[in-house]
């Protein structure tokens, strides 16, 4: 039976993209379900979870209801100890679940191509080890993860944003950058938007593709070093 990995896409714009080519051409099988139609109550069947990002606070029900259930399948990961990746949004869910703290327009935004510095403790980890020293991956925030999980280990850090990624557990990661973004797509975003975060559209999408080789080799090396943790789950468990 091929290894399956449960895909939250929080927002119908921005679904798994290449993460998803890269988890099925690593063995697995995807299944993406958009949050806004339902997502399965648990997670048997299911030997992977990631958690997509969105422009949304993780315990916003009134505005995604289907939240509540997506923090309950983090729960249930957690325990389970099955793989997960939450990235942006995603992250956050893991650190609301875990005891961290999210807040709401804080601190200095990120958007573009951000350098993303490894801890010492990140060189060392199955999943964030991949990158070395660190790597430029693709952001857009304004929310941040204030305070990791007390049992967090936090694996990368930027200039501007301490908490770039954390592991909590064996097998759960939290990211506030976007592997699943290629250099591209910035061009493409909204430039008014940007424009009020006090970034240049045009310089910010520059940057970007200068940087686009690094960042594809690095995010695709990361997003197959997690589908290593799927796989290995998925043989422990037959």
């Amino acid at each position: 039976m091929t290894p399956k990995v449960l895909v939250v896409t929080n927002s119908s714009q921005s679904g798994p993209r290449r993460l998803g080519e890269w988890l099925a051409e690593a063995g697995l099988e995807v299944d993406e379900r958009i949050g806004e139609e339902g997502l399965p109550g648990e997670l048997d069947g299911y030997d992977g979870l990631v958690l997509l990002g969105g422009g949304l606070m993780p315990d916003a029900d009134d505005e995604a209801p289907w939240l509540p259930t997506e923090r309950a399948l983090t729960a249930s990961a957690l325990e389970r100890e099955v793989p997960t990746l939450g990235i942006c949004l995603g992250g956050q869910v893991i650190a609301k679940v875990t005891g961290g703290e999210v807040r709401a327009e804080y601190g200095t935004p990120e958007s573009g191509a951000v350098l993303i510095e490894t801890t010492p403790e990140g060189r060392e980890d199955p999943v964030l080890g991949v990158l070395g020293e660190g790597a430029h991956m693709i952001e857009n925030h304004v929310d941040q993860i204030t305070q990791l999980p007390p049992t967090a280990v936090h694996l990368a850090a930027s200039a501007d944003v301490a908490n770039q990624a954390f592991r909590v557990g064996p097998r759960m990661w939290g990211l506030q950058f976007h592997p699943e973004v290629g250099a591209e797509r910035v061009a493409k975003w909204d430039e008014s938007a940007l424009g009020r975060k006090g970034f240049d559209k045009a310089a910010l999408a520059a940057a970007a593709m200068a940087v686009n080789d690094e960042n594809t080799e690095a995010s695709r090396k990361l997003v197959l070093a997690f589908a290593q943790q799927v796989l290995e789950y998925a043989e422990a468990s037959r």
